[in-house]
């Protein structure tokens, strides 16, 4: 695997948000952070510390929220507003339908304890759609980082972007490997190995997980080249077909269901301009179940091995 690539240590993805949050508070008077009653649990409390009157602790009231976040918004603040991804979604799309997206307010929907991840919580917090549920919305940027570093600076990053968007990241440790200082292009995939045999695109906890398969295929003899698609929407078209069409095998892989994510998302490209073999790492019609991060991830066939039997197979098809 590549040097730059190696992890550096585990840490969570919402501590990445928590960070970049305070960070864009300080660059930024105008920005603003709500939160549904889980300010530790999206580390929010720096921000919350450092600028207490920029902060509005909402309550388990998450509608509410998205409507006090937009009329923020319309005054010329930049709110981040914070929850869990399956309270922050699903509990209120009507709101996000009609007062962010249809209204085009600066809102910042930021999204913690995503996937299958959040573990022994259960299905009724585990969210698995909510990708498919924002990237529906017309207007609305839809970002799924991989790791602490790239969560922050994707934080960072969409204070300064003028819009709606849907940021998701989770609860678990996980390996933080993408550079310390980087700067998040929204809508720019981002290429982290060159291969010749097969194209892994992955998105969040998923990325590590494709460079772990693809260090494992190289060494039987497979080159697969791994691109990070931490921006679902704007999907960067013109990386996706110029690897696809170069490989001519696809694999996609997302901590999220089959249905609504970015597996579906590339085969609906792929089908419009050139169809290709692709096979999809994902989840295909379930709800979660509890258990630790870990567990759920290979019971749900949501790891490097899962990776390896799907390049495997797609290469099989390969013409």
């Amino acid at each position: 695997m590549n040097e730059i690539f190696k992890n550096s240590g585990n840490k969570d993805t919402r501590s990445g948000f928590g960070a970049g949050l305070l960070e864009a508070g300080r660059r930024n008077p105008d920005v603003v952070a709500l939160c549904a009653d889980l300010t530790g649990s999206l580390k929010m409390d720096a921000f919350a510390a450092e600028f207490p009157e920029r902060f509005f602790q909402c309550g388990i009231a998450e509608a509410n929220m998205i409507g006090v976040s937009a009329g923020l918004a319309v005054s010329g603040k930049i709110p981040f507003a914070g929850s869990f991804a399956n309270f922050l979604t699903g509990r209120v799309y009507d709101q996000i339908r009609q007062s962010i997206a249809y209204s085009e307010t600066n809102v910042k929907i930021c999204a913690s304890h995503a996937g299958i991840t959040l573990g022994e919580d259960g299905a009724t917090h585990q969210i698995m759609e909510d990708i498919g549920l924002m990237r529906m919305l017309p207007g609305i940027t839809v970002i799924n980082p991989c790791d602490y570093n790239q969560t922050k600076a994707a934080t960072i990053a969409i204070a300064e972007y003028k819009g709606p968007v849907y940021l998701r990241f989770g609860r678990p440790s996980v390996p933080n490997f993408t550079p310390e200082n980087q700067v998040f292009e929204i809508g720019k995939a981002l290429k982290l190995t060159e291969g010749s045999d097969v194209t892994i695109f992955a998105t969040g906890h998923m990325v590590w997980e494709a460079l772990t398969a693809a260090a494992e295929l190289e060494r039987s003899g497979i080159s697969a080249e791994v691109i990070n698609i931490h921006t679902i929407k704007p999907l960067d078209k013109k990386a996706v077909l110029e690897s696809a069409f170069k490989t001519k095998a696809v694999v996609c892989a997302e901590e999220h269901l089959i249905a609504g994510g970015i597996g579906e998302l590339i085969c609906a490209l792929l089908s419009r301009e050139r169809p290709l073999p692709v096979e999809i790492v994902a989840v295909d019609d379930r709800f979660g179940q509890s258990g630790t991060p870990a567990e759920l991830m290979k019971y749900y066939s949501l790891d490097s091995n899962a990776v390896i039997n799907s390049v495997k197979k797609v290469l099989s098809r390969k013409v």
